[in-house]
């Protein structure tokens, strides 16, 4: 009987470690975009950032490549002078601190599956066979209570035509992951962003990405 219990202690936390491992797991955003985008016809941007924390850093210059190449492929082209760019367009980035989720995967009395079984019936009417509960064996009632956190993260990016400051794209694109690494989540956002860019003015869409970068 004592071996059966350690069985069932080692098995509920295995469990709960696979169903949070987050191997192949998509990545989804929800993302809101609001846009009176002229037709690409060559227009020059620059990419600064919207937040003066992130001005001039290195991180920040890799994920403004990283919205520049998608804009190139849009037809906008890179401006060779940034004061004379045609359209201005401000990034922003951030990650919270996240907030801690309990996870029960144990047996008791309240979980259904263990009265299931195969079926049939052991001594005294109750389930017997593959995930039984027996509280002879379990006591009244077994369990294991896990904790994770789950991060949320955003990126925001606006458009401007530099000649008036006219608004001409407003984009925010949210995400809730395991991971809080900014490397993971701001390319991901980014494709997001992209996805079906600039999209319908006022639509809030979701979009799934393929498992493609791991953090």
């Amino acid at each position: 009987m004592k071996y059966m219990k350690k069985i069932g202690m080692v098995a509920a936390p295995a469990l709960a470690l696979v169903a949070l491992s987050g191997c192949a797991t998509s990545f989804k955003a929800d993302v809101a975009r609001f846009q009176q985008l002229p037709a690409p016809a060559g227009q020059s941007f620059t990419v600064v950032a919207d937040d003066p924390r992130l001005a001039g850093g290195l991180e920040f210059g890799q994920y403004a490549g990283l919205i520049g190449q998608r804009l190139t492929q849009t037809g906008y082209t890179p401006a060779s002078d940034p004061a004379r760019a045609d359209m201005i367009v401000r990034v922003a980035y951030y990650v919270d601190n996240g907030r801690e989720k309990v996870r029960s995967t144990g047996f008791g009395p309240a979980d259904p599956y263990f009265y299931g079984g195969w079926g049939w019936r052991g001594r005294w009417g109750r389930p017997w066979g593959y995930g039984f509960y027996d509280p002879w064996l379990f006591g009244p009632g077994y369990s294991d209570v896990s904790s994770y956190t789950v991060y949320t993260s955003d990126l925001s990016m606006k458009i401007d035509r530099a000649a008036d400051n006219r608004r001409l794209f407003e984009g925010k694109a949210s995400a809730q992951s395991l991971s809080n690494k900014l490397t993971y989540l701001v390319p991901n956002l980014i494709d997001a962003m992209f996805t079906g860019f600039p999209g319908q003015n006022g639509e809030d869409v979701k979009i799934t990405l393929p498992p493609e970068r791991k953090g």
